[in-house]
């Protein structure tokens, strides 16, 4: 359950951190004076759009934080568990910048507004005021019925099924539709890969192409130049060699003295006569190993010359010819075996079709036992609150087309006098009429639901006197196994609440700000007074509220 709502710099809001207790709470207020904003506080921190305006004036940014007791959520408790963030406790926070950026927290760790919406829809649940013209859509009547009988799981298993069948479906529909321009196609890759084929290309052989390329290219400049610094090396009459010797038996005739002082020139020399030798070794050894091939340079050139070729052909860079050569050959094979594909994926479709419809008969069952009830709580509830002559009914039949959702069409069907047929809910209901009947189907909707929380915004709108006592009571008996939330202008439903908010708005020249506050027995009194007769309270006003909330509360507690 929603055990505390703080909220920053939300609207007109401040500063407000509320603590909430199980059982039921009436919020009340004058009209204006900011009840939706506690709504939709508790909204964004369960992932609904978030929008710039919505930051206090003045303010760089709202800040909203809802704190849940999930000990009793199974399901809460799992999928927190999966994600590493389980406790018994939940905390969801929601910063909303001044720039429209927003972001998101599960118990202090980092979401996206996807798994906070996810998480929220396991914790809460809003019936709002709109919920009666939705009504008035038959396309709701088979969700509320779908939530009434518990089939979400068969319902996500045939929307599943449904998108796979159209899935393949349409892939069929292409490869039969295009079966001139895949034969094309197909002509087209067997003459590129044939080429290809020919070509041979191994996925190193390009680099070792050009290599060998530029070897041969350059094997008789190359033989030159070997040659030439191999005879500066050893010509007898200008080569260094025969200098350096010439160098070395010049010195071998000093004397000892000046030979003893020339001993590290004499070393350096040998040194260089040695190194010099071995270099004109090498010099020699390389020029050996020069390929001088000109038959071998033309093969390598055609070669280059038919990759190039085709790299330009295909508008691909010619290191990329090998993969090219794969990605066609691979959708050529797959071409190839065209017509098998169309008769496997006309079975797999086939099959999938008749998959979906076996489960679509199965949730269709499931909706036709369960309307009957569903019809006969409603009608129950219809009687509580003043409707008793009226007649509910839930009507289940086949759809002409397939969709989705199944094989049915559901519709709300009421007749609201003895006598007369039913007809369609849009048709026949007025609007005082159509609230009751919306409160009536959220009541028993609540009834089934597995929510810990229930918020109702403002659905009593519509009803008065007697029937929004009864309406009281029915809000009552829903908190006894949860946690109800009633925004609401009816005093004869706030008198049976266990709690009491009243919220109230200030303004001056430069401010407003909005104030919320848990009315204690006086001040409950006061609200109700205030709800009965307006501004001015009078003491028969007063002793009206005092024995209306003594008497929701006797009520309360038996």
């Amino acid at each position: 359950m929603l055990t505390q709502l703080t909220i920053h710099h939300f609207a007109i809001v401040d500063h407000l951190e509320l603590d909430f207790a199980s059982g039921m709470t009436a919020i009340t207020g004058e009209t204006g004076a900011g009840k939706s904003i506690l709504l939709d506080a508790l909204s964004l921190c369960l992932g609904a759009r978030a929008d710039a305006s919505s930051v206090r004036a003045g303010k760089e940014r709202a800040e909203l934080t809802a704190r849940f007791d999930i000990a009793r959520l199974p399901d809460a408790k799992a999928w927190l568990n999966a994600r590493e963030l389980g406790t018994d406790e939940c905390l969801l926070r929601r910063v909303i910048s001044i720039q429209g950026r927003t972001r998101a927290w599960i118990n202090g760790t980092p979401c996206t507004l996807a798994d906070m919406k996810a998480l929220g829809g396991m914790l809460i649940d809003i019936h709002a005021q709109h919920a009666q013209q939705s009504l008035l859509h038959a396309s709701h009547h088979l969700k509320l019925l779908d939530e009434f009988a518990g089939t979400d799981e068969q319902l996500t298993q045939v929307r599943e099924a449904w998108k796979e069948w159209q899935r393949l479906r349409k892939r069929l529909r292409q490869l039969q539709d295009d079966g001139d321009a895949l034969q094309a196609r197909r002509q087209l890759l067997r003459y590129q890969v044939e080429e290809l084929d020919t070509l041979a290309l191994q996925d190193d052989e390009l680099d070792a192409l050009e290599a060998e390329q530029a070897r041969l290219a350059h094997a008789e400049q190359t033989l030159a130049q070997i040659e030439a610094a191999s005879r500066l090396c050893t010509d007898d009459n200008s080569g260094a060699l025969p200098r350096l010797n010439q160098a070395l038996a010049c010195l071998a005739e000093l004397p000892e003295h000046d030979a003893a002082a020339l001993a590290n020139t004499l070393t350096m020399l040998e040194e260089a006569r040695i190194q010099l030798e071995e270099a004109q070794s090498e010099l020699d050894h390389h020029a050996s190993n020069v390929e001088l091939d000109p038959s071998r340079l033309q093969i390598v050139d055609e070669r280059l010359s038919d990759v190039y070729r085709i790299a330009r052909k295909h508008h691909v860079m010619p290191d990329e010819v090998s993969a090219l050569h794969r990605r066609l050959q691979h959708e050529l094979s797959e071409l190839e075996g065209g017509d098998d594909d169309i008769e496997q994926l006309t079975q797999r479709t086939q099959d999938m079709q008749d998959q979906w419809r076996q489960l679509a008969r199965s949730l269709s069952h499931q909706r036709q036992r369960h309307a009957p009830a569903f019809s006969r709580e409603v009608q129950q509830q219809l009687a509580f609150l003043g409707m008793d002559k009226a007649t509910f009914e839930v009507s289940v039949t086949p759809l002409e087309i397939a969709q989705a959702d199944g094989l049915d069409h559901v519709q709300f069907l009421i007749s609201a006098n003895p006598g007369q047929p039913t007809r369609p809910l849009a048709r026949v209901a007025s609007g005082g009429e159509l609230s009751r009947i919306s409160l009536a189907i959220q009541v028993v909707a609540a009834q089934h639901s597995t929510m810990p929380t229930l918020v109702f915004d403002e659905v009593d709108v519509g009803i008065s006197g007697a029937t929004a006592e009864i309406v009281g009571q029915l809000l009552r008996q829903l908190s006894h196994n949860g946690q109800i939330f009633c925004v609401t202008h009816l005093p004869q439903v706030a008198a049976q609440a266990h709690q009491h908010l009243h919220i109230e708005k200030h303004s001056n020249r430069n401010t407003t700000r909005t104030h919320m506050a848990r009315l204690d027995e006086s001040g409950r009194i006061q609200e109700l007074a205030r709800m009965l007769g307006g501004i001015h309270l009078s003491e028969h006003t007063l002793a009206h509220a005092r024995e209306m909330l003594h008497s929701g509360q006797q009520k309360q507690a038996q």
